[in-house]
C-alpha cells in the first residue's frame, strides 16, 4: 500500500511540534538584577517551566556565566546597583555575543527602551512583572529562536547538498564516497580519509565541513609533511613569547584558529611520535598546551585527518601510536586512484578546461576527440591532481583554442620534461607566435576571417603573418 505524503496541515503540526522540543531545548536563562528576591522570583518561575536559570547581582558576574555557560536568553534589570542593563548590553556587543535578551524595570521609558531594543534587546517589561506576562515574553522570544535556528540549519543542509553536487564525480565509486558525506552530516566524529596523493582528499575533508554544523566556522588545513617537528609543533599548538629564539611574542596555533570550526591533517602519518602523543591530547581531552607555555587552553575543534600510508601497518611496526589511530578512524572514507575510476576522467578534465575558460576569458577553449581519448586511456599515476597539471600546462604550451592529442603532453610524476624544456627554450617569439597561429587557423578549418577574429587582428595583418611564416 502506497505511503501517502503528509498533508500542509500535517506538515505545519510536525514544525511546530519541533519548535516547541527545540525551544524547550533551549533552557539555560540568566537573571541579572540587583535585587534577590527579584532573581529568586524570577529564577523558580522558571524552574517550574522546566528551564534552567541562573543568577546574577551585577555585570561583572553576568559575563562570568557567559565565559562557562551556554547561554540562551537572558532577563536583565534596566537600573544594577551603580552599574545598568544599558552597559551589559554594550559589553555582550563587544565581546561578539548576540544573545536574547528581555529589559525589565521600574523605571520604564520610550527611550530606554529603544535604546535596549537598539543594542539587541528582543522585549521590555516594567516592573512590577506579571509572572504570565513573563512566561509569555520568554516562550515567545525561545520560539523565534528556535525558528530561526532551524532556518539557519536548513539553509545550511541545503548549502551542503549543493557544494556535494559541484564536485565532480561521475563513477559508481565517488558517488558512494558523496552519499557517505551526505549521510554523516549531522555527526560531529573525527573522519580519516585514505588514498593515494592527488586524489582529492582536501576536497572531500572541505565537503565534510561544508556539511557539518560547524560549516560556518573556520577549515583549517595543514599539510603535516612538510615542515619539520619543531615548526608543525608551534604551527599547531602555538607558542609563547621566549619560547625560541625567533618567538618575539605570542602566537596562536592552528587548533586555536580553527575553535568552533575543523582542522585538516593532511599526511597525518608523517607526525612524529612526540607529536602524535600531543595530538591524542587534543583529541581525547580538548587541551592543548603552546610550546614553551604552561597553561592549558582548551579548545573545540572536529579533526579531519588524511593520510597516502597504511597506517595500521605503520601501529604494527611501531611507527604509529594505536590509541591514536583508534581516536582518528572513527569513519574511515578511502578515495580510489583515478585509473580504478576512469568514469571520472574526462568530466575532470572538462571541469578543468572550463576553470581555465573562466580566468582567461576565453569560452574557445575545448579539447578534441583525439585528446580525450588520450585523456582516457592514461593510467594517472599522479591522479587527479596530475591530471589538472596536464590540462593547465598543456594550454600554457599551445593556446587553443582546441587541445589535439599530440599536445597534450604527459610526464611521469616527480620527473622533469627536459627534452620539452630544451625544445621550449630554443623557440624564439615569432616561432611562438606562427605555433599559435597555425592552431588557431587549425581550429577553425583554415577560415582565415573566422580566425582573425579569435586572434583580434585583421584578415590582411593575418595574411600578411602567414606569408611571414612560410
Amino acid at each position: 500500500m502506497a505511503r501517502r505524503s503528509p498533508s500542509p496541515a500535517g506538515k505545519a503540526l510536525a514544525l511546530k511540534w519541533h519548535l516547541t522540543w527545540t525551544w524547550k531545548a533551549m533552557g539555560n536563562v540568566l537573571i541579572v538584577d540587583d535585587e534577590f528576591s527579584i532573581r529568586k522570583t524570577v529564577s523558580l518561575l522558571l524552574k517550574a517551566e522546566g528551564f534552567v536559570p541562573f543568577e546574577a547581582a551585577g555585570i561583572d558576574e553576568a559575563l562570568a556565566y557567559f565565559d562557562t555557560q551556554p547561554i540562551d536568553l537572558m532577563i536583565t534589570d534596566l537600573r544594577l546597583g551603580m552599574e545598568s542593563g544599558i552597559d551589559l548590553l554594550v559589553k555582550l556587543q563587544e565581546r561578539g555575543l548576540n544573545t536574547e535578551s528581555i529589559i525589565m524595570t521600574a523605571f520604564g521609558t520610550i527611550e530606554t527602551a529603544v535604546k535596549a531594543m537598539r543594542l539587541g534587546a528582543y522585549d521590555y517589561l516594567t516592573k512590577p512583572i506579571n509572572p504570565d506576562e513573563l512566561m509569555l515574553r520568554v516562550r515567545k522570544v525561545l520560539e523565534r529562536k528556535a525558528l530561526q535556528e532551524e532556518v539557519r540549519r536548513l539553509r545550511q543542509a541545503l548549502d551542503g547538498r549543493e557544494h556535494i553536487r559541484s564536485i565532480v564525480a561521475a563513477s559508481a565509486a565517488m558517488q558512494q564516497v558523496l552519499d557517505v558525506v551526505a549521510r554523516i552530516q549531522e555527526r560531529d566524529i573525527p573522519v580519516l580519509i585514505t588514498g593515494e596523493t592527488g586524489t582529492g582528499k582536501e576536497v572531500i575533508a572541505q565537503a565534510l565541513h561544508r556539511t557539518s554544523v560547524r560549516a560556518e566556522k573556520p577549515f583549517v588545513p595543514i599539510n603535516c609533511c612538510t615542515l619539520p617537528e619543531d615548526i608543525l609543533d608551534s604551527e599547531l599548538f602555538g607558542h609563547v613569547k621566549g619560547a625560541f629564539t625567533s618567538a618575539n611574542g605570542n602566537r596562536e596555533g592552528l587548533f586555536q584558529q580553527a575553535d568552533g570550526g575543523t582542522l585538516f591533517l593532511d599526511e597525518v602519518g608523517d607526525v612524529s611520535p612526540r607529536l602524535q602523543a600531543k595530538l591524542l591530547r587534543a583529541l581525547q581531552e580538548g587541551e592543548i598546551r603552546p610550546v614553551g607555555g604552561n597553561n592549558i587552553i582548551k579548545v573545540n575543534v572536529r579533526v579531519i585527518a588524511a593520510t597516502n600510508r597504511d597506517l595500521e601497518q605503520m601501529v604494527d611496526k611501531g611507527e604509529f601510536r594505536s590509541d591514536l589511530l583508534f581516536r582518528l578512524n572513527v569513519l574511515p572514507i578511502h578515495l580510489p586512484a583515478l585509473r580504478d575510476r576512469r568514469d571520472d576522467i574526462l568530466p575532470l578534465a572538462w571541469h578543468f578546461v572550463d576553470q581555465l575558460r573562466e580566468r582567461l576569458g576565453r569560452d574557445d577553449l575545448g579539447l578534441s576527440s583525439s585528446a580525450q581519448e588520450k585523456l582516457q586511456q592514461y593510467d594517472w599515476p599522479g591522479n587527479v591532481r596530475q591530471l589538472e597539471n596536464i590540462i593547465e600546462r598543456s594550454f600554457a604550451l599551445f593556446p587553443g583554442p582546441l587541445l589535439d592529442a599530440n599536445q597534450i603532453i604527459i610526464s611521469t610524476p616527480g620527473k622533469a620534461l627536459i627534452s620539452d624544456v630544451r625544445e621550449e627554450a630554443t623557440l624564439t617569439i615569432a616561432d611562438l607566435e606562427a605555433r599559435h597561429i597555425r592552431a588557431v587557423l587549425e581550429a577553425n578549418d583554415h577560415n582565415q576571417v573566422a580566425a582573425a577574429r579569435v586572434l583580434g587582428i585583421s584578415r590582411s595583418t593575418l595574411r600578411r603573418k602567414m606569408s611571414q611564416m612560410m
